[in-house]
């Protein structure tokens, strides 16, 4: 047994992120009913900086020095992925269940593909094309319920329209976080990252003045923040790194389609939420166009990354 887990260790650490990365749908519906979005965003990402400021200590004894340009792609890091995506995903899920939730943010490695090919200029294949055009189908399936005439009426709900500022505050923050791991390791990039969303958040939770009450808060409430603060962010980007160090991106990143179907089962199991039929075909739809936007055909020597999409 030992033995087993001592050759699998990487594995099994990369099959756990991904179900902490499910997990944080379900944290996140639970904060999301009590809780304003500012001042969720703010408990998840000041207890995500303390243990990754641990993290990065243990592992590099100190953060490096940035240069201007850098703290400036730290600045747009700090909105998009750590105040803006969580804004967006709070918001997000106190209209919409988070299965459904959870399989509209699978958007974002075909977005995040689409961007790097129009932005970094990187190579378009037959195999992206067709996952970009997957991946779209079904998150169109699920924000329809299955009625796409609803997308041409423009009558999307209000969560769902939420959760797709998710996708774009990801997205976004992906394509320049690929710029910025040219020079710094990816949990340093990430633990300034959430430092500066700490900092911007700042303002909108005074004004929300839910803190003044943060010792009342209920068990499940603070369950929740650990969910989503320690387990789906701290030690998920840490372990999902490591992966990607030891066993390469493309081999590390198979485990993260694993994260929408941990999303709903949690969501079925916990939430008690109900599985649709539209929501098992976009899903379905979706996971499908997530392999194929990655898939590198075997006959192609692809240079190696810096790094893989993820989502939170």
């Amino acid at each position: 047994m030992k033995t087993f887990l001592k050759n699998n260790i990487t594995y099994i650490k990369l099959f756990l992120v991904a179900l902490f990365f499910g997990s944080t749908f379900v944290a996140g519906r639970i904060m999301a009913a009590n809780l304003p979005p500012f001042t969720s965003a703010f408990l998840r990402f000041l207890l995500a900086s303390f243990f990754l400021i641990l993290f990065v200590f243990k592992k590099y004894g100190k953060f490096p020095r940035i240069n201007f340009p850098q703290f400036l792609l730290i600045i747009a890091l700090g909105l998009t992925g750590a105040a803006g995506y969580s804004f967006f995903l709070f918001s997000g899920l106190k209209y919409i269940t988070a299965s459904r939730a959870s399989i509209i943010i699978s958007l974002n490695p075909s977005v995040i593909t689409l961007l790097s090919i129009l932005i970094l200029k990187e190579k378009f294949t037959k195999y992206k094309f067709a996952g970009i055009i997957l991946s779209l189908t079904g998150a169109l399936i699920v924000i329809s319920q299955g009625n796409l005439r609803v997308i041409l009426q423009g009558k999307i709900g209000q969560g769902e329209l939420f959760i797709l500022g998710c996708v774009v505050c990801w997205s976004s923050f992906t394509v320049l976080g690929k710029i910025i791991m040219r020079d710094l390791k990816p949990i340093i990039a990430i633990t300034y990252a959430c430092l500066v969303g700490i900092l911007i958040l700042i303002l909108p939770v005074y004004q929300e003045g839910v803190l003044q009450n943060i010792f009342q808060y209920s068990i499940e409430v603070w369950l929740s923040v650990f969910a989503l603060g320690f387990l789906g962010t701290a030690l998920a980007f840490t372990w999902f790194y490591e992966g990607v160090d030891k066993i390469g991106p493309s081999r590390a990143g198979i485990f993260i389609n694993f994260v929408p179907i941990f999303a709903t089962l949690m969501a079925i199991l916990i939430l008690h939420e109900k599985l649709s039929p539209s929501l098992i075909i976009g899903a379905v739809f979706v996971i499908s166009g997530v392999y194929l936007t990655n898939y590198q055909a075997k006959n192609i020597k692809i240079e190696k990354p810096k790094e893989i999409n993820v989502r939170a």
